[in-house]
């Protein structure tokens, strides 16, 4: 008896769902007004460290192995690299100017990266630490996403609303697909078959197949109560059984949960205030959104799909990555 109350407790610990000893990842955010990170335990969502970084951090993502998290510095035109075991910048990369969102090789060696004052986007050769090509796209781009088999990106232009398929191995674009208005992030299905974009000013989100370069359907959103101008798609996460969509949909203050199978939209997530992206945590049993003027993050039980915790964080939250 005593044994199952300890084990009762400790699973109560926290969350809520799990005990604080089984989550040994931390969760980054990126602060866009405060120029830090901040580290929680996601064990106890309690703040490790705040790490000071760049001029306007934003896009946040984890190299392959855990090893790193690189952040975008837009107004410093840079990358850093953070050891998430230190919690120390160890390394400054190049990038081209005003790098707002990137994606990394499935094999950890190149970041591709949109510039958004360049209307390009720039490779780098992680190892180099130098730029290794620059492939023209359309105005103000932002979205980067890698295809799983590293052989595709798809970039998305907020001013010129297409997502821009590039061949990794040519540097070129090989097929440009028109989508509704400011588009943000692109994502690819975990079986590469399929491109999600959302757009923000559009208020959709189109999915593109990948082999035709063309949009097979565009996803729509109603909320009750809340005016349609409001609901803006941005941050896409993706189940790793690919069965499951979220999209943040902005000043509406939701995630849309979505079924993959029938484009229907599975139920509408309360968080905080306008949302703007999206990480799971390494074993995908929640997903951290970051509230950008509410100045926190939401947790949600991927399981029970309900919002578990708020936690505070810098000003301005705009990325969030995970490690183990």
């Amino acid at each position: 008896m005593q044994a199952a109350l300890k084990l009762s407790i400790s699973i109560t610990v926290g969350l809520g769902l799990l005990a604080p000893e089984a989550l040994a990842e931390r969760i980054f955010v990126s602060n866009e007004k405060d120029n830090t990170i901040t580290v929680l335990d996601g064990g106890s969502l309690a703040v490790v460290k705040t790490v000071a970084v760049g001029q306007r951090p934003r896009a946040l993502l984890t190299s392959p192995d855990g090893k790193k998290v690189y952040i975008c510095a837009s107004d410093s035109d840079h990358i850093e690299v953070l050891d998430p075991a230190s919690l120390e910048i160890t390394r400054t990369l190049p990038s081209g100017p005003d790098p707002e969102r990137f994606a990394i090789s499935p094999d950890g060696k190149t970041l591709y990266i949109a510039n958004e004052n360049d209307n390009e986007v720039s490779f780098v050769d992680i190892d180099l630490g130098k730029i290794i090509a620059e492939v023209p796209v359309g105005i103000e781009p932002e979205g980067v996403g890698i295809s799983p088999d590293g052989k595709t990106v798809v970039n998305t232009s907020e001013t010129t609303s297409m997502a821009h398929f590039i061949d990794v191995a040519s540097q070129k674009v090989v097929a440009n697909v028109l989508v509704d208005s400011r588009p943000r992030v692109a994502k690819w299905t975990p079986d590469g078959a399929r491109v999600w974009v959302s757009s923000e000013v559009g208020g959709t989100v189109a999915v593109i197949d990948a082999a035709q370069h063309k949009i097979l359907q565009k996803i729509h959103f109603s909320i009750p109560g809340v005016n349609a101008e409001q609901i803006q798609p941005v941050g896409i996460a993706i189940t790793k059984d690919g069965k499951l969509a979220f999209v943040a949909l902005g000043p509406a203050n939701r995630v849309a949960v979505i079924d993959t199978a029938t484009f229907e939209v599975k139920k509408y997530l309360l968080v905080g205030q306008r949302v703007w992206n999206l990480a799971f945590s390494p074993d995908q049993s929640r997903l951290y959104s970051t509230n950008g003027v509410s100045n926190d993050i939401s947790v949600i039980d991927v399981a029970d799909l309900k919002v578990v915790k708020s936690v505070p964080v810098g000003r301005l939250p705009w990325g969030v990555a995970t490690t183990p």
